[in-house]
């Protein structure tokens, strides 16, 4: 049973080790991450960064990250790492943001751009492959934005998906998947998940980008198979029929219709067809998950009262290890956080209870001083 542990131990360790991780920021060693962060000079207006842990944390330290300090303003900075494609693998976006301010209208979300970002000149109009976070403004806007690059256009996930609206700080994490599944997560737990395809509305432009070569080479592939549609479905046990040519006919399938337990009753042929028939480049051409050339990650956003802290940035493509992440960063001081938050609460009514009874003793005093004064007056 120990040995049995062990192992298992040693395969976790070894996923781990095996993870990328493209880009990982926590903001520990002082005023160096001045040296990996750019701002934005496009604007003389645009707010300015510190790095503080706020006032409140779970770990003086350890909670300290990127602040905006203007009110009513635009933000722009951004860290360049070295370029990756995403393809074939799954891709982990992952952070915390703290609106300790009690956020009334800002965002909260970062971007994932390309490597050729012009770092100096960032601004709203940069181009970017991934904006992801909470947006906050008034009763109405309290979501989580979803914004993926496609065939030039930006595409928002269709599905409302609700942000966090306190003071304390929040995980949260994206992942998007080879086989074109997404999960948004906030705080470690699954928030909204699904197809990359459906929830961004892509699938008509998927379709119109098929090329017309392709589009030909289907037509007659489908045209062939479709005449021969009745003698490839056929039951399991049947027999190869003694007039069958291969040839002209096409290999016979023995087994029926459907794979992975799905039933041949009311299959579409068409289905079938598109999934067994086509190209085996067609996937890849249009895959809606991939970006190329992944270098830079930053803060383009908007803020009407500052104070905002984003810390604990991670992209990786090993979702376990993101999960080990953010139980080892924001995990470990959610609970500290909220109770220095009570013990500062608690001082608060203390020191106005304190500041309300020295008023209502000073109005006292005030009051027997005149009333002295005004028997003395009498006499």
């Amino acid at each position: 049973m120990a040995l049995a542990h062990v192992s298992l131990w040693a395969i976790c360790v070894l996923r781990v080790a095996l993870a990328t991780i493209f880009f990982q920021e926590e903001f520990l060693d002082g005023e160096r991450w001045r040296n990996r962060w750019v701002q934005s000079t496009n604007d003389s207006q645009f707010g300015q960064f510190r790095v503080s842990s706020g006032k409140f944390y779970g770990h003086k330290e350890k909670d300290k990250g990127l602040q905006t300090t203007q009110n009513s303003r635009f933000y722009a900075i951004s860290a360049r790492f070295k370029p990756f494609s995403n393809k074939g693998k799954s891709l982990v976006i992952q952070y915390t943001v703290k609106h300790e301010q009690k956020m009334d209208c800002g965002g909260g979300y970062i971007k994932v751009f390309p490597s050729d970002l012009d770092q100096k000149n960032m601004n709203g109009k940069s181009q970017y492959y991934i904006m992801f976070g909470p947006d906050i403004c008034g009763f109405d806007v309290k979501k989580v934005h979803v914004i993926l690059y496609f065939k030039n256009q930006y595409h928002a996930n269709k599905k409302p998906i609700r942000c966090k609206v306190d003071g304390f700080t929040h995980l949260y994490t994206l992942i998007l998947r080879p086989d074109l599944s997404y999960e948004v997560k906030v705080d470690g737990q699954s928030i909204e998940s699904g197809s990359i395809e459906y929830d961004w509305n892509l699938t008509s432009l998927k379709n119109m980008e098929k090329t017309p070569s392709e589009s030909r080479d289907w037509d007659q592939v489908e045209d062939s198979k479709a005449q021969d549609w009745e003698k490839h479905f056929l039951d399991a046990g049947s027999s190869k029929p003694s007039d069958w040519n291969s040839e002209l006919d096409g290999d016979w399938l023995q087994k029926p219709p459907y794979e992975d337990g799905l039933k041949a009753e009311g299959i579409d042929r068409d289905v079938w067809l598109h999934q067994k028939m086509r190209p085996a480049s067609y996937l890849t051409q249009y895959d809606l998950s991939e970006f190329e050339n992944i270098g830079a990650i930053g803060l383009e956003l908007w803020q009407v009262r500052s104070g905002t802290i984003f810390d604990n940035f991670l992209i990786t493509d090993d979702e376990e290890y993101a999960e080990k992440f953010g139980k080892a960063t924001w995990g470990e001081t959610k609970g500290p956080e909220k109770e220095m938050d009570a013990i500062q609460a608690k001082e608060e009514v203390k020191k106005a209870r304190e500041e309300d009874e020295e008023l209502l003793i000073g109005k006292f005093h005030r009051h027997n001083h005149f009333s002295r004064f005004h028997r003395q007056g009498e006499l």
